[in-house]
């Protein structure tokens, strides 16, 4: 068939095209050197910041997830405010206590779990053992399903403890090594810490959770709601984080807003005297930095992708005068103007397509070198990889437009005549 002997014959010519393109590059080692080293810079520099973000993505993401997926958070602040104005207004708003803890398990029917979280930080000691610092939680039994972590060994916090106010504690990874070093797990339960002097008996031990934003969430001890109101005072504020499956997440952001804005008294004219905090923030927030981050990244990379593609224009155009007697033998042999135009459009792309695989390879390199010597994570997708390759070649192939074009319309004749 025609279009079978017309596929043919265009594989033919583009197989030819890819093997004289090698052999320029191979003879040409210099120029060809000098020719991608715009499109390897811009290659380079966009991959690696394309894996720094993925891997600060991916580690971001991680993080929030301690937060737990579909658990809303009340509480007097919101986790982002603009502006110092912003911020007196939610310093002068009234403390939340118990009267929204209880309207909360009460009448929030979509909830999954509520738990309330008074905190502050605190010396823990043990004899002379100490662990400075450390966060106090004060809450109940339903704190760990609100996606609090997991407990390693022993129990969690039981409701009896909240009702009977007892001094139990369940202790975070590092403060239970700091406290009892040595010690396996198990020969901690049953133990005394003092938490602001006072005595708290072991009940558990977290799983070890690493960081969040920062902050180290294994410095922390946890003991029920009643008795850190108790020791460290009942007009402290709280918080309170409250879990439903993911369809009623939004159902049950209204719902919170009805019982919080009716407990509390607020007119219908004024805004909500509370904030609801959710892990979306977090993310839309660090999505804003690292978009225009990524947006920089993008720019200066198509910029110098640009400059890489108008040098391999000028190299090209050098070839094409350095090897017009060429053209017009191949002209006089039989070549179509369409095979010449094919050929010098192979090598274009091939010459940028090997500046983009450096590139890569050089980016890649990059991004590995700077998260081994600093906090930062690195991770690439393997699109980002065929992407980088893959417009690399595009690029040689728009900017070998013209180069190509002048070779295919040569005079035959004219060609063969030059010197």
């Amino acid at each position: 068939m025609r279009w079978v002997r017309a596929l043919r014959r265009v594989f033919a010519e583009a197989l030819e095209g890819v093997e004289i393109a090698v052999e320029n590059l191979v003879t040409a080692r210099l120029r060809s050197a000098l020719t991608v080293l715009g499109i390897v810079i811009g290659v380079m520099t966009v991959i690696a910041i394309v894996a720094i973000i993925q891997g600060l993505n991916a580690s971001f993401q991680a993080q929030i997830a301690n937060l737990g997926a579909h658990t809303l958070y009340v509480s007097k602040w919101a986790w982002f405010t603009q502006g110092r104005e912003q911020w007196w207004e939610l310093r002068n708003r009234k403390e939340l206590g118990r009267k929204e803890l209880e309207a909360v398990e009460r009448e929030a029917t979509l909830a999954t779990a509520v738990a309330p979280m008074g905190m502050t930080q605190s010396d823990l000691t043990r004899g002379d053992l100490e662990a400075p610092n450390v966060q106090v939680i004060g809450t109940n039994a339903q704190y760990l399903a609100t996606g609090a972590g997991t407990v390693a060994v022993g129990r969690f916090l039981a409701e009896t403890d909240v009702d009977l106010t007892r001094s139990t504690a369940v202790l975070g990874a590092d403060v239970a090594d700091r406290l009892f070093p040595g010690f396996d797990p198990p020969q901690m339960l049953g133990r005394k810490v003092a938490v602001n002097g006072k005595a708290f008996e072991v009940v558990g031990v977290l799983e070890r959770r690493g960081q969040l934003l920062g902050q180290n969430m294994d410095s922390n001890v946890v003991v029920p709601y009643t008795a850190f109101q108790r020791d460290f005072g009942g007009r402290r504020s709280l918080s309170i984080a409250v879990s439903t499956t993911p369809e009623n997440l939004s159902a049950l952001e209204d719902q919170l807003v009805e019982i919080l804005r009716r407990v509390r008294r607020v007119p219908p004219e004024k805004k909500d005297d509370f904030s609801l905090n959710r892990q979306e923030q977090f993310l839309r927030t660090y999505e804003q930095l690292t978009g225009s981050l990524f947006e920089v990244a993008i720019a200066v990379g198509l910029i110098t992708l640009l400059v890489g593609g108008i040098g391999i224009m000028n190299i090209m155009l050098v070839s094409v005068t350095e090897r017009i007697r060429e053209i017009g033998v191949r002209r006089a042999l039989g070549a179509r103007r369409s095979t010449i135009l094919l050929q010098f459009l192979v090598e274009s792309s091939i010459v940028a397509a090997v500046g983009g695989a450096l590139g890569t390879a050089l980016g890649l390199g990059l991004a590995q070198l700077i998260a081994l010597v600093s906090p930062l994570a690195a991770a690439v997708s393997a699109s980002a990889v065929v992407l980088g390759i893959g417009f690399s070649a595009a690029v040689g192939l728009v900017f070998g437009i013209w180069p190509a074009w002048r070779a295919a319309r040569l005079d035959p004749v004219e060609a063969l005549r030059h010197e």
